[in-house]
């Protein structure tokens, strides 16, 4: 893959870095073999076969801004500034309650995060916004007393030209701390991870220690607010654990370089940082599969163990939990028989759960990825998720990539006619409790995560399969908005393959 360039503080979209679709429909195979991810299809892209579906209009989606707002607005001593008109600000209240849930299941005090906006108006259109950031600035700092302050574009500030660079530059000399541009503007990237990228970047070039003191037992993990499943996991290895990104002090992002490795529990979130880490300050990411299921489970103790010289450990480790796991599973999957399941997640987490399911018995013959990158940042086979999921779990016959077009999700059911839907973005779960299916909606991204994630799914599968009646009696009093030209449609994308329809329905 192509060298991270942290000279610039604007940071390489996915679809030009990775090659990153969002719309394709087919089985999980032809999507791996169209990929070719050993070719690097992202770089040079020579013999990458992936085309994408490209549709008349989109429904709905999320912009690399809010994932900005997100990570960077989730670093405990810091300060987050949207330079944006206040819509762009809508955000803050999910992810307050985002970062508050988040902070009391890691057992840390309880706050509100720190995010501003400029709030800019019709006249800093015409005449420039960026006295309005510098006040904002000086405002966040007198009020707050921030270790850091992050600042994030917007498609406006993009459109009118605001010199963000220089105003950080000013400030940071004028304040002695940090102050980092994040260009994340929401139509830089067909896909908001490329926001995930944004803040990675800004935090590589301007937290992270220049000069690391390494600290043998220390791991980096990638994530976002999950519980704290990994402590006890590394614990076994006589590791520790230093949580990035969110939830993060500056302390924490600063230490990074000093880490033994940095591993996360899905690619799309990790692969920039990781890649990053591994670039500029010799951390090694772990590669392997991610840590689902007993095989990539396994794979990825195994890689941690020789990475860190813990090769003994690890075995004995891997030992006693296929011992210990193996029997309750045995239980749970005379429980599950003969359900059918959905995912529709992100790409890399969707790999890992639907190899989960199939763990637990659970027939999952179709799902749905919001994005598909054929190669992470790494460019190494070994996390080739889509790919080690089908050669160690088989092949999907209906593997879709969608980005949350909620028209498209009804006739991907209607495919399959699931039993429960796994989903990581709620707003497709209302339609699926309106076709009397329901939704497990994972706000604990790390409930499948290791040995342990296998039982955790399992049982809250069962918890909402036991609800099943309530959404199958709501199915039978609500109405679709949808004509019925459209609910009688087989193909998710015939929009996209024929969009002179849209004029004649």
């Amino acid at each position: 893959m192509g060298k991270i360039n942290l000279k610039t503080t604007v940071v390489e979209s996915r679809e030009q870095r990775l090659g990153t679709v969002v719309a394709w429909d087919g089985k999980a195979s032809k999507l791996s073999e169209a990929s070719l991810y050993s070719s690097g299809c992202g770089g040079d892209g020579k013999g990458c076969e992936l085309c994408e579906i490209r549709g008349p209009f989109s429904q709905g989606s999320v912009c690399s801004e809010q994932m900005v707002e997100c990570q960077a607005g989730h670093v405990r001593d810091a300060v987050l500034i949207q330079h944006a008109p206040v819509g762009c600000a809508l955000g803050q209240v999910d992810y307050n309650s985002l970062y508050r849930n988040g902070l009391a299941m890691r057992n840390q005090p309880v706050e509100n995060l720190r995010v501003t906006c400029s709030n800019l108006i019709e006249s800093d259109m015409i005449f420039g916004g960026s006295n309005r950031l510098a006040q904002s600035i000086q405002d966040v700092y007198d009020r707050y007393r921030p270790k850091v302050i992050f600042i994030s574009t917007s498609c406006a500030t993009a459109i009118i030209g605001d010199d963000i660079d220089g105003t950080a530059t000013e400030y940071e000399e004028k304040l002695g701390i940090p102050v980092i541009p994040l260009h994340c503007e929401g139509f830089r990237s067909k896909h908001w991870s490329t926001g995930f990228d944004s803040t990675q970047h800004g935090i590589l070039r301007q937290i992270v220690r220049k000069n690391p003191e390494k600290q043998g037992d220390l791991v980096n993990v990638i994530n976002l607010w999950g519980s704290d499943v990994f402590t006890p996991i590394l614990a076994e290895l006589n590791l520790r654990v230093n949580y990035v990104v969110d939830l993060a002090t500056v302390e924490d992002l600063a230490q990074m370089s000093e880490a033994a490795c940095t591993v996360g529990f899905c690619y799309t979130l990790s692969s920039y940082l990781a890649a990053g880490l591994e670039q500029e300050y010799g951390v090694p990411e772990i590669k392997a599969p991610q840590p689902y299921g007993f095989a990539g489970t396994d794979a990825w103790i195994r890689e941690i163990g020789r990475v860190t010289d813990r090769e003994e450990l690890a075995e004995s480790y891997i030992a006693k939990e296929h011992a210990r796991v193996k029997p309750k599973l045995k239980e749970l999957k005379k429980k599950l028989k003969g359900l059918k399941g959905f995912v529709a997640t992100g790409s890399a987490y969707a790999h890992g759960l639907i190899s989960v399911l199939r763990e637990l018995g659970i027939e999952t013959d179709a799902s749905l990825v919001f994005h598909h990158d054929p190669v992470y940042d790494s460019g190494d086979s070994r996390q080739d998720s889509l790919g080690y999921l089908i050669e160690n779990y088989g092949d999907i016959a209906s593997f879709s990539v969608s980005n949350r077009q909620q028209y498209q999700f009804y006739a991907l059911l209607q495919r399959t006619h699931p039993d429960f839907i796994l989903i990581r973005h709620n707003g497709l779960a209302p339609l699926a409790s309106r076709l009397g299916i329901p939704a497990a909606p994972l706000g604990d991204e790390h409930i499948a995560v290791g040995y342990n994630g296998m039982i955790n799914l399992g049982e809250t599968i069962l918890d909402i399969i036991a609800h099943k009646k309530f959404h199958e009696d709501l199915s039978q009093h609500v109405k679709l908005p949808y004509k019925k030209w459209w609910l009688n449609q087989e193909d998710p994308y015939i929009l996209a393959k024929e969009p002179d329809l849209i004029e004649t329905i």
